[in-house]
């Protein structure tokens, strides 16, 4: 299932979104899809490193043991 939402978008942006649309030969709607979709997965790998950075049962470990760790 799917909706239909609306947003104002200012027109230098729609003038861009409109080039990439005709450059590509997709739909406006298609990038908008895509470029929700890829925030939503940054977002959440940002959420993740911020509580993992928060989680003080997390063990830091440090480059040098990284490096050694790796064998490097």
């Amino acid at each position: 299932m799917s909706q239909t939402i609306t947003i104002r978008t200012p027109d230098d942006i729609l003038r861009k979104l409109d080039d990439v649309a005709k450059e590509t030969d997709r739909s406006k709607s298609y990038h908008i899809l895509k470029a929700i979709e890829y925030y939503i997965e940054e977002y959440a790998d940002l959420q993740v490193a911020l509580d993992r950075l928060n989680d003080t049962t997390d063990p830091v470990v440090s480059m040098n043991e990284m490096k050694e760790s790796l064998g490097l």
